[in-house]
């Protein structure tokens, strides 16, 4: 289960990282090289994205790799055919991320199958909340996959808890209003946030959007359990190739 390898790796760091690969860019055999070179620079868990012509939460960077994904001819197929090459082939868990229409179109219940015979650990649907996920959460019990939630700083305490109720395995906390890949402000704002965060689940705590840096991970410990780097290793990617990748994020603990 994704609760007890997460508490059993906490014990032994810190705080976890967390990356972000969109299967199939800039190709499938490159997503591989990134995926080996994140794994083998020591990243904790990843979020393997299926691309989606409209990735509403996604900012500039991911919304070009989605969209280079897919004029690639990256398919919902070709991606789960991935899943299963890098869950079989590398060691830490794995969770989907992408958006409800993906899953509506292959069917709710036979993707939260397939996600559980690949061997993924959970699922990120940020379009859609618990209220009109009845399948979705029955299907993601059924299969023992954990339907992962998300919390913004917007947010009352009440949805909070509403959320954190429904959510498994990790709860993923957005750093600011907006989307992925602008500049986030690591302050007081921000740890007070976190900190209503923790009242509402005792889960894991997964923070994204603009974690760039050293000092935004640090900022984190003792805050969150998990800082999530996204936007900027694809940047890195786009700008310096695959090779740039693992001392990158070496350099983050």
């Amino acid at each position: 289960m994704l609760e007890q390898y997460l508490e059993s790796r906490a014990a032994t760091r810190d705080i976890l990282l967390m990356t972000h690969v969109v299967m199939g860019y800039p190709s499938f055999d490159a997503s591989l090289e990134i995926v080996q070179a994140m794994v083998e620079a020591g990243v904790d868990l990843m979020e393997l994205q299926i691309p989606f012509s409209e990735p509403v939460a996604d900012g500039p960077v991911i919304l070009h790799a989605n969209q280079r994904a897919l004029e690639a001819g990256a398919t919902v197929e070709r991606c789960l055919q991935f899943a299963e090459q890098v869950t079989r082939r590398f060691d830490i868990p794995f969770l989907f991320m992408s958006y409800y229409n993906v899953l509506y179109q292959h069917g709710v219940s036979r993707f939260m199958q397939r996600s559980r015979s690949l061997g993924i650990g959970g699922t990120i649907v940020p379009d859609l909340p618990p209220e009109e996920g009845a399948e979705y959460l029955t299907a993601a019990e059924q299969n023992g996959v954990c339907p992962v939630f998300i919390f913004t700083p917007n947010s009352t305490q009440e949805r909070l808890d509403y959320l954190g109720h429904h959510a498994r395995g990790l709860v993923y906390c957005v750093a600011r209003r907006g989307v992925t890949g602008s500049e986030t402000q690591f302050s007081t704002d921000l740890g007070d946030y976190l900190a209503r965060c923790r009242k509402a689940t005792s889960l894991p705590l997964a923070v994204g959007f603009g974690v760039k840096s050293r000092e935004d991970v640090d900022f984190l410990k003792g805050k969150a359990e998990i800082a999530v780097i996204g936007s900027q290793t694809i940047r890195l990617v786009e700008e310096r190739g695959v090779s740039a990748v693992p001392d990158f994020i070496r350099s983050l603990r």
